[in-house]
């Protein structure tokens, strides 16, 4: 199966020309499953900006260019957000704990003072704010078009409850018909378990519906539950 890459050059581009078109023309879809972060939604400023103010508040200095030089490395080496037979109140504690396993680790790895559970909730509450989040320019326009022309959307998220009230607060929820988070889903991309759940909840089967992503988990999940992807490089 032949994949795509749509280069984003500025803030948006999910209307641009593949750069490695397909070999074959690619049948219309029924529906998009939608990555969330990088996809749709990005931070306003860096994680590490964000640690950083967030420690400075409980007289723990770390300069915010270096949590953000490790804290990749850090995530891509953290088991998976994703949690099975857990739901209400145990679901949020696994992910409260899941993050700040994640913070004290980041913490570690500069050789700082260990983050306090007060510091580590405030960063998980930080970062289900909306205003700590933008909606990329093109994105709106780009559902309600693809809305008005029949497809039906939903999002997959290597992410955890908190893309629920946030996809709401950014008022993005009307136009999208699910959302799955790993998390909830008890399994992430690229497993493609997440990528099933969306499409039993969109009615559709994987042939009918593509994936578009930003990550070599998504082309990874994408190819794993027999979906078409195209990736966004967002330059």
């Amino acid at each position: 199966m032949a994949d795509a890459l749509v280069t984003a050059v500025g803030p948006a581009t999910m209307q641009s020309t593949p750069s490695s078109p397909p070999a074959t023309r690619w049948p219309r879809p029924k529906g998009l499953l939608l990555d969330a972060m990088g996809t749709l939604i990005d931070l306003r400023q860096s994680v590490g900006s964000s640690y950083a103010a967030l420690a400075q508040e409980q007289g723990i200095s770390v300069d915010a260019e270096a949590i953000d030089a490790v804290f990749g490395q850090v995530l891509s080496q953290a088991p998976a957000l994703a949690f099975t037979g857990l739901e209400a109140e145990a679901l949020l504690a696994a992910e409260r704990q899941w993050w700040g396993d994640r913070i004290a680790e980041t913490f570690a790895a500069l050789e700082a003072p260990e983050p306090s559970q007060e510091l580590r909730l405030a960063l998980f509450d930080h970062f289900a704010e909306a205003e700590q989040w933008r909606v990329f320019p093109d994105v709106v326009e780009q559902l309600r078009g693809w809305r008005e022309a029949g497809l039906k959307l939903a999002v997959v998220s290597n992410f955890d409850r908190r893309l629920h009230g946030l996809l709401a607060q950014l008022e993005l929820s009307h136009l999208l018909d699910a959302v799955v988070v790993s998390s909830e889903a008890g399994a992430a991309k690229p497993d493609p378990h997440p990528f099933a759940l969306a499409l039993n909840a969109l009615d559709l089967e994987a042939a009918e519906v593509w994936h578009v992503g930003d990550s070599p988990e998504d082309l990874a999940g994408a190819r794993a539950a027999g979906l078409r992807c195209v990736l966004i490089e967002r330059i």
